[in-house]
């Protein structure tokens, strides 16, 4: 079993998606982990604010599957593909590790480069795996935010009744 992370963003109808999002990878994969959840503003493109979190599961699939399992998640929540990818959208969910793999084949690279390039995908994964370290850096994930300069990229921590803490 290889341990994965995987992000979860949505700024259409978000409490809706997200909650959808989480039942179909627990009832995919299993018992998953969940980072809390945060608000962000859109990041290169103006639009409503995203809810976003990070989840850790177990699986056997490769990452290949993974990575189209959750492309079908997204397609059953409604998902639609803007070409330059810089749009609202229902759910987004990349996979962002894959044990320590790293790899690079079409469009799929692990780790992920928004680990390190955005704080709503390096918050909420150091949040459940602060211990853990950067495949490619070697550095750990909480050591990653706390130097992190976060102040262009706001989080605010929301709740969402049995969604998050």
């Amino acid at each position: 079993m290889s341990r994965v992370y995987v992000s979860i963003g949505s700024n259409i109808d978000r409490e809706r998606y997200i909650r959808a999002a989480l039942a179909q990878l627990q009832q995919h994969y299993g018992p998953i982990e969940q980072s809390a959840v945060y608000e962000s503003e859109a990041i290169g493109f103006d639009s409503e604010p995203f809810y976003n979190l990070v989840v850790g599961f177990d699986t056997g699939e490769s990452p290949k599957q993974v990575s189209a399992t959750l492309c079908e998640i997204e397609a059953v929540n409604g998902r639609t593909r803007d070409s330059s990818g810089l749009a609202a959208r229902t759910l987004d969910l990349d996979l962002l590790l894959y044990d320590d793999l790293v790899l690079k084949e079409g469009k799929l690279s692990l780790p992920r480069d928004d680990i390190t390039r955005y704080a709503f995908v390096l918050g909420p994964l150091a949040e459940i795996a602060g211990e853990r370290r950067h495949p490619v850096s070697g550095q750990r994930f909480d050591a990653l935010w706390s130097a992190f300069d976060s102040s262009a990229q706001e989080l605010r921590r929301v709740w969402i009744p049995q969604v998050s803490e």
